[in-house]
């Protein structure tokens, strides 16, 4: 796996992580469609998800919450606008209420992932784009930049280890150097999740789904 850029566009409202995994498109699809997968990688280390419906197709949604260190539940939902197996995923990614239900006091983002295969395997472009410049400066500050990022690298490796350890500086996402190493660690994260859990033993929960189921960094100051 390889970060090839981690990116801030204040003036897109975009932050864009691109990476590289030995793995084609086909394998890597499935980081986002199954939800035991996903969830080894989505949310950040201390605070694991739990999808309870992850229904990926134009029109279904997911709903998950992520558990915290003394047990309190923070809920998210998605909502998909477009899926092209085995290349892109596009949805609305928003925060939830105590029941499930949309939070429209909470920012929503748009999000969009592209497979790209290349001769060594898939490069990954994972686009966030925020409605306001405000909501950026807000998610980043919440903690967004490190979240995802940490929790890549256990889903592509066949023997899953602990979760890399916060380098210097990752707890803030203005730091360009958080910044990177937070996406290098998401990136890592979720290729490890490609190898770790071999498909004899894996039991996802009922959800259904279109699919038959060095580092370099490049961001501003």
């Amino acid at each position: 796996m390889t970060i090839v850029s981690s990116k801030q566009d204040p003036e897109a409202l975009t932050f864009v992580i691109v990476s590289e995994h030995a793995a084609p498109p086909s394998r890597v699809w499935q980081i986002w469609v199954d939800p035991r997968q996903l969830e080894r990688w989505w949310g950040p280390p201390t605070w694991p998800a739990t999808f309870e419906e992850h229904d990926v197709v134009v029109g279904g949604g997911s709903s998950y919450y992520m558990t915290g260190p003394e047990g309190e539940k923070a809920r998210g939902w998605w909502r998909f606008v477009s899926v092209e197996e085995p290349r892109l995923i596009e949805f609305d990614d928003g925060f939830a209420d105590d029941s499930g239900q949309p939070n429209p006091q909470m920012p929503t983002i748009r999000g969009r992932v592209d497979l790209e295969e290349t001769g060594a395997g898939t490069r990954m472009t994972v686009t966030s784009t925020f409605a306001t410049a405000e909501q950026m400066q807000q998610l980043l500050e919440m903690g967004m930049v490190e979240g995802r990022p940490r929790r890549w690298a256990r889903s592509t490796t066949s023997s899953p280890g602990p979760d890399p350890g916060q380098p210097p500086g990752a707890s803030s996402p203005r730091s360009a150097w958080a910044a990177c190493s937070a996406a290098t660690a998401w990136a890592m994260k979720a290729s490890a999740a490609l190898l770790s859990t071999p498909r004899s033993v894996r039991t996802p929960l009922p959800f259904s789904s279109s699919s038959r189921a060095s580092r370099r960094c490049s961001v501003p100051m």
